[in-house]
């Protein structure tokens, strides 16, 4: 691997007692180019994830080339995994952070398979796989060439705007199988984006990437995900995220409410407490019986999100329930087309 040809300052023998389970477990090491945050490399046992589905379909694939993630996004819903390696899902979650280094290797032999169905796959629905780490261990390109080596179809849900290094192998993947790519941007305000997704790219990198990528000629969905209650769902603020997403050339748009699960609820109300105490009563009132917002909530952001929508050109893309991420071109289906001709444009783009 690249990383191994970088001069690191601390190889720790000692693993946290979650990861000293572990059996795959080669090494934890610090770099000065990553303060604070431990890198724990792991060699994986298998790349392709089975999720099964309520939804018509049989199941979903993910591959999830990293655990944990250094953006350390306070509403993140995959925090609570840490806790399966006896990891906390707050400073944990942002800072002890798991790399499988074979999983591009692994995945082939996977794919070989003559079992393999050639199932759509989606990355990036527990931890960025363009997160800063990727910068360094440089596996989503073995990653994107196994799956179209073997004709199979993928997604990629990021906030990472490090996958602009990857677009002409997207490109060239996009000629053989479909490709979907999906950029998370859910904060349209400076100093509340900084303070909510600490390390994550800024919104206008973000844009910028989803301009890029669509010059390249791979059609962007913009996750306008999650909306914060009383912070983020004004019309104003609503209104210029939809206007710098169509700017930006998004072929459409994923959106939703916060919702807070256990093990994320903690950690994001500790945080509202210390950035925004006056919306904490409001937050105990909506989330208090569970993870979602009321329906009455949702009821009136859809309200309010939907004519300008309309007034901005742009399209709801359609979501896989069984991966949370956008539907696979794999398997769009005539209905599936037909709705998006009600609700927007260029419909086969996304």
């Amino acid at each position: 691997m690249r990383w191994k040809s970088q001069e690191l300052n601390v190889e720790t023998d000692e693993a946290l007692p979650g990861l000293a389970r572990l059996n795959n477990l080669v090494r934890s090491v610090r770099t000065p180019e990553f303060a604070g945050i431990v890198f724990h490399e792991v060699l994986a046992k298998s790349a392709l994830n089975h999720v099964p589905s309520a939804s018509a379909l049989p199941f979903g694939w993910t591959i999830n080339p990293y655990r944990g993630c250094s953006h350390a996004c306070v509403y993140c819903f995959a925090r609570s995994t840490h806790t399966y390696l006896d990891l906390d899902a707050g400073h944990d979650f942002d800072s002890q952070i798991i790399v499988k280094i074979n999983v591009a290797e692994v995945l082939r032999r996977e794919l070989a398979k003559p079992s393999w169905g050639r199932h759509p796959v989606a990355l990036g629905t527990n931890t960025d796989p363009y997160q800063r780490a990727e910068g360094r261990y440089e596996l989503m390109p073995g990653i994107i060439a196994a799956l179209a080596d073997s004709g199979t179809p993928f997604s990629i849900l990021t906030k990472g705007s490090l996958v602009r290094r990857d677009l002409p192998a997207l490109v060239a993947a996009n000629e053989v199988v479909p490709v979907d790519l999906s950029m998370s941007i859910a904060v349209y305000d400076e100093e509340l984006q900084r303070a909510v997704e600490p390390g994550t790219p800024s919104t206008q990198a973000r844009l910028a990437t989803v301009r890029a990528a669509r010059d390249a000629g791979i059609p962007v969905t913009v996750f306008l995900m999650p909306i914060l209650p009383y912070l983020t769902d004004t019309r104003t603020h609503l209104d210029d995220a939809l206007a710098r997403i169509a700017e930006a050339g998004a072929s459409g748009v994923l959106h939703t409410a916060l919702h807070l699960r256990p093990g994320v609820k903690e950690w994001f109300m500790e945080w509202l407490a210390q950035t925004h105490p006056e919306l904490v009563p409001r937050y105990r009132a909506m989330y208090g019986g569970g993870a979602y917002a009321p329906k009455d909530y949702r009821a009136w952001l859809a309200a309010k999100i939907s004519p300008l929508m309309r007034k901005h050109g742009l399209a709801r893309g359609l979501e896989e329930p069984a991966t949370g991420t956008l539907r696979s071109r794999a398997l769009r289906t005539p209905r599936d087309l037909g709705a998006l001709q009600e609700i927007g444009p260029s419909p086969t783009l996304f």
